[in-house]
């Protein structure tokens, strides 16, 4: 976590001024993460990626706490937008910006591909799920929400991997060097701003509703993906702890974006962001002991 503290310090202290900032993030997660992604899945052994025990591992228990939570909240709200909004809160994670890195350093850098996989489908299955819910009152434009998600800077990068994978293309010396370049600060840069996010998003109203939600993402969801892959597929160690990690991740901005867009709940997925974030070095401690 030293990295994001460096980035925090640096928006705290006004080292970097918010412009300056913005401009750090861009370059990131719209250039360097992109890269990495990409450079990832052109070198990986599909075959020895694609596994459905992994992929229901992650995503039964993920789609479980979504619906149960929406359900939950449902009946007391009377609302389904709210509901499918705070839903998105339990279950969404930060795979890219602190998932990734914290699972690569745990588990080493063969581990990223497999990683990659998992998290494609990740924002395309949470938020379709979300607006569908949402339903029309909210004048939802499905068209630009799917264009959204296939240029998505994790899902295209990734896409394009597996292709140019499939297909055997093989880079150009110059090319593939100057990717490797821009690859090579996306794990710190992402802790960068991770941690330079955090000093622009603050602790809003309803504490009480984030802090609920935040103990759902970090410890019930893991927990769930923790006894559903074990007891119930068998996963083994390493990828039970890759599973874990993923779904341990606090909440990601991009729920809060949604929010934002659909305008409901979003001062309270603003404090879930932050809170969860901040316990996530408490819970990554226990998960790591467990797991």
């Amino acid at each position: 976590m030293f990295v994001a503290c460096v980035g925090f310090v640096c928006a705290r202290s006004a080292i970097l001024s918010h412009a300056q900032l913005a401009g750090v993030s861009r370059f990131v997660f719209y250039i360097c993460i992109p890269a990495f992604l990409f450079q990832n899945m052109l070198g990986a052994k599909l075959t020895n990626l694609i596994s459905i025990k992994l992929f229901a591992g992650f995503y039964i228990p993920v789609i479980a706490v979504y619906l149960t939570v929406l359900l939950l909240l449902r009946g007391a709200l009377k609302d389904w937008a709210k509901s499918a909004v705070l839903a998105l809160g339990a279950s969404y994670s930060n795979t890219v910006l602190i998932g990734l890195p914290i699972a690569v350093q745990v588990l080493g850098k063969e581990i990223a591909a497999s990683i990659f996989v998992i998290i494609t489908f990740h924002s395309a299955i949470l938020f379709i799920l979300t607006y569908a819910f949402c339903g029309r009152s909210h004048n939802l434009h499905w068209r630009s929400t799917v264009r959204q998600l296939l240029i998505n800077p994790v899902i295209l990068p990734i896409s394009l991997g597996v292709v140019a994978n499939v297909s055997g293309l093989t880079l150009v010396d110059a090319l593939d060097n100057g990717l490797s370049l821009l690859a090579q600060p996306a794990i710190a840069g992402a802790l960068f701003v991770l941690g330079a996010n955090l000093h622009h998003y603050k602790l809003k109203s309803g504490l009480n509703v984030a802090l609920l939600l935040t103990l759902v993402k970090l410890l019930i969801l893991p927990s769930a993906v923790y006894l559903f892959s074990r007891y119930g597929l068998g996963l083994a160690q390493e990828q039970l702890l890759l599973l874990v990690l993923l779904s341990a991740a606090p909440l990601g901005v991009n729920a809060y974006l949604v929010a934002k867009e659909l305008n409901t709940q979003n001062d309270i997925l603003a404090s879930t962001v932050v809170l969860s974030t901040l316990l996530s070095a408490v819970s990554y401690l226990l998960w790591l002991n467990v797991v």
